[in-house]
């Protein structure tokens, strides 16, 4: 396979996957884009190498980046953000600052939750609506992330992004407490 064979192939099931993350048909997505749905159909179908213009148009349609549209890697059920990937975006004399740990994009609602877990504590989710993603941030401890069976250790300082359409759970198996930061967003209402 060609490198533009699979840009076109990565393209085809980004772009099928997010239109489906949020709950667009073929129609309302070529409105949105102001591009026909005949060639929205060819590109999620990779029939077709799209213009630039028209990836951009798609993308925004979307809210979602060209660099997202084209991302050839599978994408693992969990992406971890170590500590030397937080970007400081401001800061001041006196010590004051933000940091972006770690984002996703997101279609629907937003939650942001405070977690913490005594050692040898856990909390076990139930599968969530698809397109519902949780990111997390463990300021303390070593979590353990449970998704769908597959345990996934969390250190401190480390974040997490992961689609939690399965049963998944947050556990503590280490002998200090754990603290994490947790934001949930849940696909919008259709």
């Amino acid at each position: 396979m060609t490198d533009l064979d699979q840009l076109t192939q990565s393209l085809a099931e980004n772009l099928r996957r997010l239109r489906a993350e949020r709950g667009l048909t073929l129609e309302a997505l070529a409105a949105r884009a102001g591009i026909s749905r005949s060639m929205l159909i060819q590109i999620e179908q990779a029939r077709t190498n799209p213009s630039v213009g028209t990836v951009v148009k798609v993308g925004d349609a979307l809210g979602v980046s060209v660099t997202t549209l084209l991302d050839a890697r599978t994408r693992p059920s969990v992406r971890l953000f170590p500590p030397d990937r937080a970007v400081r975006l401001w800061h001041t004399e006196a010590g004051s600052h933000s940091t972006l740990l770690a984002g996703t994009e997101a279609p629907g609602p937003l939650e942001l939750w405070h977690y913490r877990l005594e050692p040898g504590e856990g909390h076990v989710a139930d599968a969530h609506p698809a397109g519902t993603t949780e990111l997390i941030h463990v300021t303390a401890g070593e979590l353990t992330l449970d998704l769908d069976g597959e345990e996934c250790p969390v250190p401190a300082g480390t974040s997490a992004v992961f689609a939690s359409h399965v049963p998944h759970g947050y556990h503590n198996r280490g002998a200090a407490a754990v603290e994490l930061m947790m934001a949930v967003t849940v696909p919008a209402p259709r």
